[in-house]
């Protein structure tokens, strides 16, 4: 795995813990050496500090996905605001935890990440007339592209990757949205919403008592 991190210290407290369990550990203290590395080598994960010299996190994370580089990404950051967390998200991150944690929470984030494993994102998802580019962030309908802000582009993303699957809330507030999030929000239904006026009103189905399927 790969350790980005400035910090001589919690870099190293960082990589001594979890060789401790194990595991083969990298460190990179900028964000252009992480790039380097990152593209060099397919790591199982990335722990990714936001607040880096030079590059920074949120830049690495956007740089890695446009280079097909989609190792599960934790970021690491002491900006523990809403705003922070959801451009970290919007990069490409797969979770965010905030500092100071404690190692015991960040193994169980690390283990929750690797058990979604998956096979490699593909270059292009395409579903009926339908495609979304993940790396350009870029979307098209037939041969018009759709403007989506970077929840709808999300949200659309998880429904493309299971096609006439249905997707309970939970779900999809697990991938697209943080931990801030509860289950009995509506943001779910208020953004399926906005997906279908861009798409249009059947491209999403609602199951009753179930959730949401993108119809393949």
């Amino acid at each position: 795995m790969l350790v980005v991190e400035d910090e001589a210290k919690l870099a190293s407290l960082l990589q001594q813990g979890l060789a401790s369990r194990g595991m083969g550990v990298d460190v990179a203290r900028t964000g252009d050496e992480a790039v380097i590395r990152a593209t060099a080598t397919d790591y199982d994960l990335i722990l990714l500090d936001v607040m880096l010299p030079g590059r920074d996190g949120i830049d690495v994370c956007r740089q890695l996905r446009a280079h097909e580089v989609w190792s599960p990404t934790l970021m690491l950051t002491a900006l523990d605001d809403v705003e922070s967390r959801v451009r970290g998200l919007d990069s490409g991150a797969d979770d965010y935890l905030a500092k100071p944690f404690s190692f015991e929470e960040l193994l169980a984030r690390m283990r929750a990440l690797t058990r979604r494993g998956g096979p490699p994102r593909p270059t292009l998802l395409t579903v009926r007339d339908l495609r979304l580019d993940p790396a350009s962030r870029r979307v098209w309908r037939g041969g018009a592209e759709l403007a989506l802000t970077p929840r709808e582009f999300a949200l659309l993303e998880v429904f493309m990757r299971h096609p006439g699957q249905v997707l309970s809330r939970f779900e999809l507030l697990e991938h697209v949205w943080d931990h801030s999030y509860e289950n009995r929000s509506n943001v779910i239904d208020v953004y399926v919403g906005y997906l279908r006026e861009k798409l249009d009103r059947a491209s999403i189905e609602t199951v009753r008592g179930a959730g949401y399927r993108l119809r393949a």
